[in-house]
């Protein structure tokens, strides 16, 4: 039975203060396999703003930092983020945010926006309200980077209907790889610019 609405922050605040790594993430031979298709995947050798969303205790966004001039990452949960600041202390140009998207959206403008596992979190409606905030804080040409499970959950989405309502909400979006591997897929999409 899927959950109807979005998932509260304490329902992951829960699970780390629980289990510390509840999925696995620093352990994971699933989790390091992802996270290399994730780097391999990435458009451009550097970026100068990066939007990691739902960024866990870290352990990608210490492989994504010298990627970046900056990138801001941001999670729910305060326990997750406190192991993210701890891996991620040595790379200044990390800002580590407790933020809740769309409702905490940050401001600015990025040249990439990566959400790896938690579209399917939201219910229809926050995810037209991500679209919304993302047609706003993606540059003109910029990408999005987008990595879901598709096995079964309980979320108020598939892996599969996340990006396709995604998709769907943003409208005039390009697609450059749309991948399946065994048990995620990995999309990367790029901004039309304007005019």
């Amino acid at each position: 039975m899927r959950r109807e609405h979005s998932i509260e922050p304490a329902y992951f605040e829960a699970l780390y203060k629980d289990k510390g790594d509840p999925w696995d993430f620093e352990t994971s031979a699933y989790e390091a396999a992802k996270y290399a298709e994730t780097l391999a995947a990435l458009p451009a050798s550097r970026f100068e703003k990066l939007l990691e969303v739902g960024c866990a205790n870290g352990v990608l966004t210490a492989q994504l930092g010298p990627r970046c001039d900056a990138l801001l990452a941001v999670d729910v949960s305060e326990t997750a983020l406190a192991s993210a600041r701890a891996r991620c202390a040595d790379q200044p140009n990390i800002t580590i945010e407790q933020r809740r998207l769309p409702d905490e959206a940050p401001e600015g403008r990025f040249d990439l926006v990566l959400l790896s596992e938690v579209v399917y979190y939201w219910d229809s409606t926050d995810i037209v309200r991500l679209a919304a905030y993302l047609r706003g804080a993606v540059t003109s040409g910029g990408h999005l980077l987008l990595v879901h499970w598709v096995g079964e959950t309980d979320y108020p989405k598939s892996g599969d209907d996340a990006v396709a309502e995604l998709h769907a909400a943003l409208g005039d979006v390009t697609v450059l790889r749309s991948d399946r591997h065994e048990a995620y897929r990995l999309d990367l999409w790029q901004l039309r610019p304007a005019g």
